[in-house]
């Protein structure tokens, strides 16, 4: 996906991220964001917490990681991707 928008920043060094790209990424209001440098270029991003479930963002330290790539879910995360696979049979 390639989108680009051009925003001004205000006196305080603030930008509007737009509706659309907040939408798009799943950013609500007063989530966290996360703000980096990777060489020349300044990333925003959700933070998503350290060992935080990938189907409902929750924190626990029920939480496990599966795979190679260490997806990590919650109990209820498991379920709702269980109920979902069931769903596509």
């Amino acid at each position: 996906m390639s989108i680009s928008v051009t925003r001004e920043m205000d006196h305080l060094g603030r930008i509007v991220i737009p509706k659309e790209i907040r939408r798009n990424f799943g950013i609500e209001h007063n989530d966290p964001m996360e703000i980096f440098i990777d060489g020349e270029q300044v990333v925003l991003k959700k933070y998503v917490p350290n060992f935080a479930c990938a189907v409902t963002g929750k924190v626990s330290s029920e939480n496990k990681k599966f795979g190679e790539k260490g997806l990590i879910l919650s109990p209820e995360g498991i379920k709702i991707i269980l109920e979902q696979l069931e769903q596509r049979k």
